[in-house]
């Protein structure tokens, strides 16, 4: 890999600008960076002088920034009492203590990568992605086109009154989940998502009473149905999609107040 010129920028709008440079690649934590000897980075972007790697807890939403490492957002006391665990579930099985000390929320966000845990949790709980000129817009929105040239600053996780719960399924400790799912509900509805189906995480929503009316299974098994699976190396579509389903009916049961 070859870094013709690279900056550590002193402010967003110094990185937006040189972000407008064809060939630009904005520096997160460097740990999904594509290496090849072939591969010319015309300018490399360092946002770590920013301030951008702190989590603020206000009355109404979490402001993380986009280079608090995946470590501390899964550490993060406040987010773990709100999410009753999720996130440290959703982050302990990313490779390893080294790497999640390294790996940024904003370069998992940006990546938007099919196998990721951070996007399934971030879907379930409704978050917004703050673009430094695009302002913000929900993960969801952001899921469809990415940052562009647009620079992320902040992921912001609302605070809403419910539970949630995160289960993923892997071949071993570390390894990407074969498939993963995140579940907030409140007293009104249920969002879950649905992750490495292979493909990037889906978010659906369905009534509190629709579930009570259906039951776990059913209603697990009605949310796996609204996404589509695909088979690799680690699955087959057909056992994603079954997984799917227990991991919905156990997480709604988990969320909804009762017994697993």
């Amino acid at each position: 890999m070859n870094i013709v010129q690279y900056t550590k920028a002193a402010t967003l709008e110094e990185a937006w600008e040189l972000n407008q440079v064809r060939g630009a690649v904005v520096l997160g934590g460097c740990c999904w960076l594509r290496l090849s000897p072939q591969r010319r980075i015309a300018q490399a972007i360092d946002l770590s002088g920013l301030g951008l790697d702190t989590i603020e807890e206000g009355d109404d939403a979490f402001i993380i920034g986009a280079m608090v490492t995946l470590g501390a957002f899964g550490r993060h006391e406040g987010l773990v009492t709100y999410t009753q665990g999720a996130v440290k579930e959703a982050t302990r099985h990313i490779v390893g203590t080294q790497f999640r000390n390294l790996a940024t929320i904003g370069g998992s966000v940006s990546g938007r990568f099919g196998f990721s845990d951070i996007w399934t949790l971030l879907l379930a709980l409704d978050a917004d992605v703050e673009l430094y000129k695009g302002g913000r817009i929900s993960l969801f929105d952001f899921g469809k086109k990415g940052p562009g040239k647009d620079i992320v600053s902040h992921i912001i996780v609302p605070k809403k009154r419910g539970n949630t719960a995160y289960a993923s399924l892997r071949l071993n400790e570390t390894d990407f989940p074969i498939i993963a799912v995140a579940v907030h509900a409140d007293g009104k509805d249920v969002r879950c998502a649905i992750g490495s189906r292979p493909g990037r995480a889906e978010v659906m929503s369905i009534p509190v009473d629709a579930v009570r009316t259906l039951g776990y299974e059913k209603a697990g098994q009605e949310l796996a149905e609204k996404v589509k699976y695909e088979t690799n190396l680690r699955g087959s579509a057909e056992y994603r999609h079954d997984m799917a389903v227990v991991l919905c009916r156990r997480l709604l049961a988990q969320t909804m107040g009762d017994d697993v």
